[in-house]
């Protein structure tokens, strides 16, 4: 069975290997992305394996339908990317990692908020260059400060516990409500309430039409002045000129972002030697107050070793006639006849 892992790095080759002593499965690392202009070299392959800036789109679906590929193995959560409904048309499995690790993305939305509230960066810097004068470093406590989490899935729910860890009165908005989050403290609300009342707004949620542009300009207005905004969830998530907006006018005080909505011509990849033509981030990276990391926040060894493992059996899986598993987002085709 012959595997192509689109948008392979060093470290996906490292550890898909590592999980993988299996003869019967055989790995091809592809750098490039998977889109329409790559799809062309899936005839040799039985499964492909994408990331999260892969197109896999109806277009790219049929095509791979067409080339004989049988499964679209996500190695991430979210399936944004993915026609699922054209991938059920032409009898293509997918499935995904729901899971993994949802400590580490936390972690970073919460290592996002201290380094912009107590300005570490800064901070690191100056004492490099022999300065140590406090002033601009100044931040506030976090504890006693209203904290509301977007989306309280396996990643905000860690998230909410993190930040009740630290005395924050935590404020959730999500449609199924976890008992464990309100007996460990945390209150939901709708969210306009989390939107009036929080110090620092953290965003955890997928992205689907609902979702899509959830920060806009009249999400901005009813948010407090300052405010404390933080997205490891989907760029989407966020109308980036609208945040621009609150940023100028400082509503937003403070901007942590873990995704962009258009990081597919970015993230990931060394752009260093180049101009970047992205005239939207770069007004972003002209704020003193933003904090832009290039969507890392899965990225510890663990979450890596899980979502290597996950993909890897959700492949033997499907190789082997299994038809019900909650990593399935499109079940194999057995399942419906």
């Amino acid at each position: 069975m012959k595997v192509g892992i689109f948008s392979a790095k060093a470290y996906d080759e490292a550890v898909f290997n590592s999980a993988n002593p299996s003869s019967e499965i055989e790995l091809h690392y592809i750098p490039a992305h998977l889109d329409c202009d790559t799809v062309a070299i899936c005839s040799q392959f039985d499964v492909v394996c994408v990331f999260v800036n892969d197109d896999v789109s109806a277009a790219v679906v049929d095509a791979l339908a067409n080339h004989g590929v049988k499964h679209i193995a996500l190695r991430c959560a979210g399936y944004n990317n993915v026609d699922l409904e054209q991938a059920k048309a032409r009898g293509l499995a997918v499935s995904h990692v729901p899971a993994y690790s949802p400590e580490a993305v936390a972690e970073h939305a919460v290592a996002l908020m201290l380094t912009l509230n107590r300005k570490m960066n800064k901070a690191y810097n100056r004492v490099r260059e022999g300065n140590f004068d406090l002033t601009g470093l100044t931040g506030f406590t976090m504890a006693g400060k209203t904290a509301g989490v977007v989306g309280t899935g396996n990643i905000g729910h860690a998230t909410a516990h993190i930040l009740l860890g630290f005395g924050c009165k935590v404020v959730c908005f999500d449609p199924y409500p976890k008992q464990e989050l309100i007996d460990a403290g945390a209150q939901y609300v709708t969210f306009d309430h989390l939107l009036e009342q929080s110090d620092i707004i953290t965003l955890h949620c997928p992205l689907n039409e609902q979702s899509y542009h959830l920060i806009n300009d009249q999400t901005v207005a009813r948010m407090r002045d300052g405010v404390m905004l933080i997205n490891t969830s989907r760029g989407g998530l966020i109308d980036t000129h609208a945040v621009i907006n609150g940023l100028k006018s400082r509503k937003i005080g403070y901007l942590g972002l873990d995704v962009y909505e258009m990081e597919s011509e970015l993230f990931f990849r060394d752009h260093s030697f180049e101009i970047i033509q992205d005239d939207v981030f770069e007004r972003l990276l002209t704020f003193h107050n933003v904090m832009i990391t290039g969507h890392q926040g899965f990225f510890t060894q663990e979450a890596l070793d899980q979502i290597a493992s996950t993909t890897l059996n959700n492949i033997h899986k499907v190789a082997g006639g299994e038809t019900e598993s909650p990593t399935f987002l499109v079940a194999p085709p057995e399942s419906h006849t």
